[in-house]
């Protein structure tokens, strides 16, 4: 049986101590062989030698590594610097994102949006980066109706993306229906579920407050049930999200991307179960 192509999301490290944590992480990950590892940017450049640094690190070590870049907020100039930088290392793999504007910045930046982003790249660079894009299965919080975030996302595409990574979601019929949809504009490339593992219920109800992410409400209220028991929380939650990556990649999803929060071992658990069962 093809084994599943997984890949996990951490984020810059911002003291000596998550330094440490982080390469924890990437150590018991590593054997699960991920076709690629993406680190985080902070929106207007505030993680850019954090990001750099890390992932020059893990190139080191022999993982392919995927850098986010976000447009909000910078200027061509300081995004032709980042990338000049990515590729006099050899980096080849870049996440394209719109980004957020960083809280007091007055000024949006030359690009306004991810596509414009896609298309500098392509422009500047050729062929030499591989580009990924987000994709919002339940529409992005900001989009002004499903059609208008759909079109969106096809225009990303169009620019020039490779692929594209989703917002984490819980419902996986959610996500087929996205795909289904983008297919119809013409989008063709690999559209990879965004997986988040539950092992805190107020955080993931902040996170997905922030996202825009749905978590259903037979999941919040078993989780809220659970109080304080961290234990029950972690082995429901595993339960929870290896059922829905089973049923996303045995209905064809190209593959699973990880969002980590720079630990091991839920998203680890997973993977071993999902390769398990399809051993079975």
């Amino acid at each position: 049986m093809t084994p599943i192509e997984i890949s996990f999301e951490f984020f810059p490290p911002k003291t000596p101590e998550g330094v440490e944590k982080l390469r924890a992480a990437r150590m018991q990950l590593a054997p699960l062989a991920p076709k690629f590892v993406s680190v985080t940017f902070g929106a207007g450049g505030s993680t850019q030698q954090g990001t750099l640094d890390t992932v020059l690190e893990m190139a080191e070590d022999g993982l392919e590594a995927a850098p986010h870049l976000s447009c909000i907020g910078s200027s061509k100039e300081s995004l032709r610097a980042i990338l000049e930088r990515y590729r006099s290392h050899g980096i080849r793999h870049i996440v394209a994102l719109r980004g957020d504007l960083p809280s007091g910045m007055g000024a949006v930046g030359e690009l306004r949006y991810a596509s414009e982003l896609v298309a500098f790249i392509r422009s500047e660079y050729g062929d030499w980066f591989r580009i990924e894009v987000a994709g919002y299965p339940e529409y992005h919080p900001q989009s002004r109706s499903p059609q208008q975030d759909l079109a969106n996302f096809a225009r990303k595409v169009k620019a020039g993306a490779n692929s594209a990574i989703t917002q984490y979601f819980y419902n996986a019929d959610a996500y087929f229906r996205f795909v289904d949809d983008v297919r119809k504009l013409g989008v063709d490339v690999p559209i990879v579920p965004g997986i988040m593992p539950i092992t805190n219920y107020s955080q993931l109800m902040r996170f997905s407050d922030m996202c825009g992410a749905e978590v259903p409400r037979w999941i919040a209220r078993r989780l809220e049930s659970f109080g304080d028991d961290r234990e029950a929380i972690r082995a429901f939650g595993l339960d929870v999200v290896t059922r829905l990556c089973e049923r996303l990649v045995s209905e064809g999803a190209p593959g699973l991307h990880f969002y980590t929060l720079n630990a091991a071992t839920a998203s680890k658990a997973i993977c071993e179960r999902l390769a398990h069962t399809r051993r079975g």
